[in-house]
């Protein structure tokens, strides 16, 4: 028996979809996004990120929770997403803490030319 049209469009739709969900379910579990997270939020804390981008680093901790919980119930979409944006909270907290570092050596630079620049002065007017 030569099968008809319909039966044909059926199983195509039937490859379609089955193609389509076996797609889906081809992502790997976000283990490496959850440990670039981690080690993201370990290199800001390293840097003092709890004293200049306290904020910052607490929003990364909270979004890697957040992932880790829903990697543990199974929703890796969502873990993904936390993940991601936990990697780049602690990215900004690393900046910002870095900046503040930086900031604060310039400070101190300018300090230190002022008070040469006095004694310069002091020492040519006797």
């Amino acid at each position: 028996m030569i099968p008809s049209f319909a039966q044909i469009r059926y199983l195509l739709v039937a490859s379609v979809l089955a193609s389509g969900l076996s797609g889906c379910a081809s992502l790997p579990p976000p283990t490496a996004e959850l440990a670039d997270a981690q080690q993201s939020i370990s290199l800001a804390s390293d840097a003092d990120a709890d004293q200049y981008a306290a904020q910052d680093i607490a929003t990364a901790r909270e979004a890697l929770s957040r992932a880790q919980v829903a990697m543990a119930e199974g929703r890796e979409d969502d873990a993904r997403k936390f993940a991601l944006a936990a990697d780049a909270d602690a990215d900004l907290a690393l900046a910002r803490s870095q900046e503040a570092k930086m900031n604060a050596q310039v400070a101190q630079r300018r300090a230190e030319i002022t008070q040469l620049q006095q004694r310069l002065q002091g020492e040519g007017g006797r």
